[in-house]
């Protein structure tokens, strides 16, 4: 057994204050301290690195982790699932078609009734602007009603799968497979990143994961770069956060209309679709005045928006303009997947077939991590002293062992 490492993890976690994370739900990296966010990675290593040796992390004897998805969802469902499987919880999900949700049962009441014997509520909820995150907390502010009054033994923590905001569980796997591409955090200050727009034949994808990268990268020193056409803005109250994060770690934020600009010279480039943020938020107003035939003529409009731009793709020629690109040591490429590849799931789409089958491996890794930052957001907030217990798996592992 690696003993020697996860040891040495385990000892820098207790030096972080990552217990100020107990009993605290998580929903937005940048309601994180700087410490919280690095003692998540590094729990999520520890928890990988036990899983590795084949030491179990069971932490809970009995308990559930409840799942909503109120979107399609393949990574991140099976992701949290494997953390809460990882930690000894079972995952029920919550279907609100055959709940009495149908029948006009409220948030404050469902919440309670599905949290008896629950350690963690884990939804996404990320459709409409000004809609998820704003339900989370309401289902946060529900639970804890129910915990203070004696109906529920604990308080479950609320972990953000994704919503209109920001889509921590993604932006923090992201960054930590930089951290281990590029050997280490401080590695990373100085290094360019593009988080562009990129085409899609469809419309609507959310504005989170282009907003949760602007709103942790800029953490770390970085000189993030979010190039998009015009009229595809995000939410200005992110890039300002992005702006002030720049700031205090002493990296750069700017915002540009030019893809070929935003890859000139970028150690990582992160090319995603998403949706205008005012396009998202006049979604949001027709379906709640239940106008679909706005809503329609809304999604027509978005289509042939997005038509004027197919030239925004992740090419080869784009990717031999990114820092060692004419050496052949192009960028690390980036995405949350499923991307739209050109001539395989669409004529014409955010990235080449070449580009995508290049990295194709890098990305299956990228993706490995958020099963580990999952379990590790549960662990923080479950537990006052999560270092110790840590420690305790190791030390009961070894003596399996022996």
């Amino acid at each position: 057994m690696e003993r020697t490492r996860i040891e040495a993890l385990i000892a820098e976690l207790a030096k972080k204050q990552g217990s100020g994370m107990y009993l605290k739900d998580f929903l937005l990296t940048w309601e994180k301290t700087d410490d919280e966010i690095a003692a998540t990675f590094l729990a999520a290593d520890v928890l990988r690195a036990l899983r590795e040796e084949n030491v179990s992390c069971r932490l809970f004897d009995s308990g559930l982790g409840i799942s909503l998805f109120r979107d399609n969802s393949t990574r991140t469902r099976f992701s949290y699932a494997s953390a809460c499987n990882l930690l000894g919880l079972e995952v029920q999900d919550l279907d609100e078609g055959k709940s009495q949700i149908a029948h006009g049962e409220t948030v404050r009441e469902t919440a309670n009734m599905v949290s008896f014997m629950a350690d963690v509520i884990g939804i996404r909820d990320d459709m409409y602007i000004g809609k998820g995150n704003t339900y989370m907390r309401e289902v946060a502010e529900a639970v804890e009603m129910g915990h203070a009054e004696g109906v529920l033994e604990q308080r479950p923590t609320l972990v953000n799968l994704q919503c209109d905001i920001d889509h921590p569980t993604q932006s923090m796997a992201d960054m930590l497979h930089l951290i281990h591409h590029f050997g280490g955090v401080e590695k990373l200050k100085g290094r360019k990143i593009a988080m562009t727009w990129a085409y899609s034949p469809s419309y609507g994808k959310p504005l989170s994961v282009p907003q949760g990268v602007i709103g942790l990268m800029t953490r770390f020193g970085m000189e993030v770069v979010l190039a998009h056409p015009e009229g595809y803005e995000v939410m200005p109250e992110v890039e300002a956060v992005a702006g002030k994060n720049a700031e205090r770690s002493g990296g750069s934020f700017k915002r540009v209309n030019s893809m070929e600009e935003a890859f000139a010279g970028a150690d990582i480039v992160y090319p995603k679709s998403w949706a205008p943020f005012a396009a998202m938020e006049k979604r949001t107003d027709l379906y709640g005045r239940g106008d679909f035939d706005g809503i329609k003529a809304l999604e027509k409009e978005l289509l042939a928006q997005n038509a004027k731009h197919t030239d925004w793709e992740c090419s080869e020629e784009l990717m031999a303009g990114t820092r060692g690109g004419s050496s052949g040591k192009d960028a690390l490429y980036l995405h949350c997947l499923p991307a739209d590849i050109s001539g395989v799931s669409c004529k014409e789409g955010e990235v080449a077939a070449s580009v995508f089958d290049r990295y194709r491996i890098p990305l299956y890794k990228q993706a490995s991590y958020k099963p580990y930052i999952i379990a590790a957001m549960i662990l923080l907030s479950k537990f006052q002293d999560p270092a110790a217990k840590l420690k305790g798996l190791l030390e009961a592992g070894e003596k399996r062992v022996k």
